[in-house]
Order: structure tokens, then C-alpha cells, then sequence
């Protein structure tokens, strides 16, 4: 029965009419398996040794805990990117810088509006412990750093 079978499977691939394109056939299933599990595998391998890492940092997070802290070069990047979503703001004119968490807002702006619209927009962002709100208007005099 072995034989026969044996038999059977050589004729189906060694077939001079159809036994070229059957291994042709064959060949690209199995490398296609191949490149998945191996894509698959890699994947997971990343996965699994970056785990303790994203675990030391707190990257894992249990739901609706706050982010972890961020530097503070990154937060003041992520306030702009934030505020300055609104044309209406003068993106030139402010200058935006976080020290442990606590985010400067300097600059002139034309409308007084805008500065309490400002600072409420900095406060909410995820990071920002507090902001200290350096704004003033044309032609009156910049506040001093607290």
C-alpha cells in the first residue's frame, strides 16, 4: 500500500504533461508558508523581548491611568503641536518651553482673548502639570518670570 502510494504521489509530480507546473505550484505555496511563519516568528520575537523593557517604563498601563511622565523637551513639542492645530494662533510669535512638567508661554499676541484661550488649550494636554502663562499684548510690557 506504501508503494502505491509512493507511486502514486511521483506520477502526480514527475507528470510530463502537468508535473512541471504542480512543483512550480508546490514550490510557491511552501515558500509562501515559509516567509508568513518566518515574518510571524520575527514579529513575536520582538514582541516578547521588548515586553520587560515596555514593562520597566510603565508603558504598560492598567486602563485609565495617566500617561507616564514625559521629558520635557517632548511636551513642549506635543503643546505645539496641540495649539498650534488652530491657525488663529501666531505660531512665530510664541515660544513654548517645559520644565518638569510645567510648560512657559512667551510671546506677543494681538488679541487679549487669545491668551486665556491659550493657556486653557496648554492645560489640556495629557503631561502638563502646570503652565505658567507669559503672554502679554502689543505695546504693553512682557511679564516677569514668576
Amino acid at each position: 500500500m506504501k508503494r502505491f502510494a509512493l507511486g502514486a504521489l511521483l506520477m502526480f509530480f514527475l507528470d510530463p504533461q502537468s508535473g512541471r507546473r504542480r512543483r512550480s505550484l508546490i514550490g510557491e505555496r511552501l515558500s509562501g508558508l515559509v516567509r508568513r511563519f518566518g515574518r510571524g516568528s520575527q514579529e513575536q520575537i520582538r514582541s516578547i523581548a521588548s515586553e520587560p523593557a515596555r514593562s520597566a517604563q510603565g508603558v504598560e498601563q492598567p486602563h485609565g491611568e495617566e500617561e507616564p511622565q514625559r521629558d520635557d523637551a517632548t511636551l513642549a513639542h506635543k503643546v505645539e503641536s496641540e495649539i498650534f492645530r488652530n491657525r488663529e494662533f501666531p505660531k512665530g510669535q510664541i515660544n513654548i518651553n517645559a520644565q518638569e512638567g510645567v510648560v512657559v508661554l512667551r510671546g506677543q499676541v494681538e488679541r487679549p482673548e487669545l491668551i486665556k484661550d491659550l493657556e486653557d488649550r496648554t492645560r489640556k494636554v495629557q503631561g502638563v502639570r502646570d503652565v505658567e502663562n507669559l503672554l502679554h499684548l502689543p505695546d504693553t510690557p512682557a511679564p516677569m518670570h514668576q
